[in-house]
């Protein structure tokens, strides 16, 4: 029996399904629910599966690739192409890609499923006060004194804090020890070091 890897692979006839890439290609499990069958992933290229995932800023060029495999005969294919036009809907080729997209209720239900479509193409990053894309275990240094809320001392400019970890809900700031006291640090105040 086939791994969905290669039964992917033979569909796509080992290229990306949304940009025909034939570098980097893995398997795509659709959210939200799905289960890693071929007849809920896709096979991606690594530029497309970083921008689906949200782990890259969104290249609108990238995705013309969309107004030719929005026709693809695999409902996949087509929920994924749907997603990431509704995600650039402002621009004029995507919306008139989208009017001509055709899912049927049960492919149109499963598009919506995740609520993505109602958000627009921006991807927000922790960036330091240089504009620096900020990670997890990052080494940051305080670009000015802090003065830190319910404690006594303040927390120098030249501080340097180990070890961040990224508020998730707020790309303006993070997490970290100042004289062994866990703080929130606004991320305008930092700098990688």
């Amino acid at each position: 029996m086939a791994t969905t890897e290669q039964t992917l692979a033979a569909r796509s006839s080992n290229t990306c399904e949304l940009c025909a890439s034939t570098a980097s290609l893995s398997v795509y499990a659709i959210p939200p629910s799905s289960d890693g069958h071929p007849e809920d992933s896709i096979y991606a290229c690594a530029t497309c599966l970083e921008q689906l995932n949200k782990t890259a800023p969104l290249n609108e060029s990238h995705w013309n690739c969309l107004l030719t495999s929005m026709w693809s005969e695999h409902t996949p294919v087509k929920v994924v192409a749907w997603r990431m036009l509704q995600r650039m809907r402002n621009e004029t080729w995507a919306a008139d890609a989208l009017d001509m997209l055709y899912l049927d209720d049960e492919q149109l239900a499963w598009a919506r499923a995740t609520g993505d479509h109602e958000n627009d193409s921006a991807v927000e990053f922790h960036v330091d006060s240089n504009g620096q894309r900020l990670s997890d275990g990052d080494t940051v240094v305080l670009v000015k004194t802090l003065d830190v809320k319910g404690t006594s001392f303040s927390a120098r400019a030249g501080t340097v804090v180990k070890n961040i970890r990224l508020i998730t809900d707020n790309v303006e700031q993070v997490e970290g020890k100042v004289e062994n006291q866990q703080i929130v640090i606004l991320t305008k105040y930092v700098r990688k070091g």
